[in-house]
């Protein structure tokens, strides 16, 4: 007689979660940024203790992340050579290299006001030619500007003031869209050296091996959202299996799903790596991925803004609630509200203040959307951290005041690999009475 057994699945069912046929799973990856790292411990973790998903959902950086485990390819995040732990990865949203430069000759400029007073009174003939030299440096920049927008004319073309036409908007994000890029088609064409094509051919290639693999062992559906400018609602792609996928696309009342859903197994199979790629994009702070609907399209050939939205969890439960599924576990990289007297020093780097921001408005988010998610799931399971100074833009690492040293993104991996242990396998999926692949967390 198996007592133990026993007591454990009844405790289990206590706390909610079981897997049946009928009860789908949906792990909902939530972020922007740096915090790609703790989906990566978390999905190490979940992956060695076998836990079933059925739906890989995400939003901002999570989204690609769950594009790369909807189709085995989760390790391609903890690897020795992937996405963070490569060198790689501490140049990812920086400032665009016309800030940079503009920076540094900012820098020259104040240096040659300061020496030159110096070098008249020592007899040095600088004044003729010094002023000469920094305004040939500010040409030399204004035309790289120029040429780069040149580069781009035959898409969409940007107005507003000839400055931001010359820099754009202040941080890059295509080096990040490049490394998830660079992930998925080394995943995809396996073995072989094709040269990697454009972005909608890895897309279109994408969505045809998840439908072709759709049920084998290590492939799962797939739900992403962003937020389109122009259009001015929330765009939900996804790759479902039937019913569910019908139901995703089914019409609803006062909503134009046409204008708002994306099959991926359908006629929107072209867009699934730009959506990833728009999933990449912080608001505002990067130029937004253009996306050029099919003129067969309910948008008829146009060419959209779409970006990544803070509160767009919030949508993505409500997808997923309609999708059949039943159980979900978030992952959020946020930590919980800070108590009193928990205060820190701000920072003075820009990028920080907006990581700042963005979290802020996720964990604020969040807390309504689970809020909401209580109602519409049978069960419903956080994965975050306690504490976690690591912004969405410490790619470098953090100072955390608390422990009074340096943290990185493989100490915030293994931090998540744990969590994902302590907070889920072992509390709920243990209970629940199902055997785990390890007995017991180790480090990533």
């Amino acid at each position: 007689m198996n007592t133990n057994g026993d007591v454990s699945t009844r405790k289990g069912e206590r706390l909610g979660f079981r897997y049946s046929p009928e009860r789908r799973t949906a792990l909902v990856l939530c972020g922007t940024g740096a915090h790609g790292a703790y989906h990566a411990g978390v999905l190490r973790a979940l992956q060695e203790a076998g836990v079933k998903i059925d739906v890989m959902a995400g939003q901002g950086i999570g989204a690609a992340s769950a594009a790369l485990a909807a189709i085995d390819g989760a390790a391609r995040l903890w690897d020795k050579d992937g996405v963070w732990r490569a060198d790689a990865v501490r140049v990812l949203y920086r400032w665009k290299w016309a800030l940079r430069a503009g920076g540094s000759l900012a820098l020259l400029l104040v240096a040659v006001v300061v020496a030159l007073p110096v070098l008249a009174a020592l007899g040095v003939p600088v004044w003729n030619w010094a002023p000469l030299a920094v305004l040939a440096a500010f040409v030399l920049v204004a035309v790289a500007g120029v040429l780069l927008d040149r580069r781009d004319s035959g898409r969409r073309r940007a107005e507003g003031r000839p400055w931001w036409r010359l820099l754009g908007a202040p941080v890059d994000a295509e080096p990040v869209r490049e490394a998830f890029a660079r992930a998925l088609w080394q995943l995809i064409r396996g073995a072989s050296h094709v040269a990697r094509p454009d972005g909608p051919a890895v897309g279109r290639r994408y969505a045809e091996v998840l439908s072709d693999n759709l049920g084998q062992p290590g492939f799962r559906e797939l739900m992403l959202v962003v937020t389109d400018l122009d259009s001015r609602r929330d765009v939900v792609a996804a790759l479902l299996r039937e019913p569910h996928r019908a139901e995703f696309a089914a019409p609803r009342p006062d909503r134009e799903r046409q204008a708002e859903a994306i099959d991926l197994a359908g006629a929107g199979r072209d867009h699934a790596f730009e959506v990833m790629a728009a999933a990449l994009t912080p608001p505002v702070v990067c130029d937004p991925q253009l996306v050029t609907f099919g003129v067969d399209s309910y948008w008829r050939g146009e060419t959209h803004r779409l970006c990544d939205r803070p509160g767009a969890c919030t949508r993505l439960l409500e997808e997923l609630a309609v999708a059949g599924v039943s159980q979900i576990i978030v992952v959020s990289a946020v930590a919980a509200s800070q108590t009193p007297h928990r205060l820190t020093a701000f920072r003075l780097d820009l990028r920080h203040r907006l990581g700042e921001f963005l979290a802020a408005a996720e964990a604020a988010a969040l807390r309504d959307a689970l809020e909401m998610a209580r109602l519409r799931f049978d069960s419903v399971h956080v994965i975050s951290p306690p504490h976690n100074p690591v912004g969405a833009f410490d790619f470098a690492g953090a100072y955390d005041e608390a422990s009074d040293r340096r943290q990185d993104l493989s100490e915030l991996m293994g931090r998540a690999y744990e969590d994902a242990y302590h907070q889920f396998i072992e509390p709920v999926v243990g209970a629940s009475g199902e055997q785990l692949a390890r007995t017991a967390p180790g480090p990533a």
